[in-house]
């Protein structure tokens, strides 16, 4: 039997609904580059050594975006000195491959990093590490793990949430809808994402609470360079 096109006038597609339900969220896994062990036993042990030494006036209170500290959204001591050139050599070394697998260049970027120790308790709140408010030179977020073993602790998962995006809008979705993927501190492994990606680090618990047994995490990010700055930014 013909068809008869005309029966349907263009007004009358137009106001055909989509078939998929208005409450539809779209879910995207965030792609994490993760490596394990990383710089080998000899220089993971040395640079644990090195990351143990850091500890009273050493460490301060971590910051919220550099500026405050929030204990209800970020509880941890962070040393921004902390200063390990060969963990920055490793990275240089496989950064052609992390720059293809997240679709990013990273040529010409300046790094900036520090300590971030986390002991009984301390946790990080779902959070991004850049914005166009906050740090936008901000390209590429590296978090380099490392603590005694067997491990002195449990919890401090990196959490990285998976994008959602409501179909029918043009809004983020709502965090109970929030998927994600929790990835563990393993000593002498690293992870490299973007740093738009909401992330969080979950609450850890040490028992014995001493500085040793902590959850040492050396943090930061390749950022593209500011002509205007000559010195140092405190926005790394």
């Amino acid at each position: 039997m013909a068809r008869n096109d005309a029966a349907t006038g263009p007004s009358e597609v137009m106001d055909q609904r989509s078939p998929v339900c208005t409450d539809a969220i779209w879910r995207l896994p965030v792609t994490v580059c993760r490596i394990t062990q990383f710089l080998g036993e000899h220089t993971a042990g040395s640079l644990l050594e090195r990351a143990i030494a850091c500890a009273g006036d050493t460490l301060k209170p971590s910051m919220i975006q550099d500026q405050q500290v929030v204990p209800d959204i970020r509880r941890s001591r962070s040393c921004q000195d902390f200063a390990a050139p060969e963990l920055m050599a490793a990275i240089d070394g496989v950064l052609e491959a992390v720059e293809h697998t997240l679709g990013v260049s990273c040529q010409y970027t300046e790094p900036g990093y520090g300590l971030n120790v986390h002991n009984d308790g301390d946790f990080y709140r779902a959070h991004q590490d850049t914005s166009a408010e906050f740090a936008p030179r901000r390209l590429l977020t590296f978090v380099y793990y490392l603590h005694r073993t067997p491990r002195p602790f449990d919890g401090g998962e990196l959490r990285v949430f998976d994008a959602a995006l409501p179909l029918h809008t043009e809004t983020t979705g709502r965090w109970e809808e929030r998927t994600w993927r929790d990835w563990e501190p393993e000593h002498d492994s690293i992870v490299f994402f973007r740093p738009t990606a909401w992330h969080e680090v979950r609450p850890v618990s040490c028992p014995s609470k001493q500085h040793a047994d902590s959850r040492f995490a050396i943090n930061g990010w390749l950022c593209s360079p500011d002509p205007a700055v000559r010195g140092n930014d405190v926005s790394l």
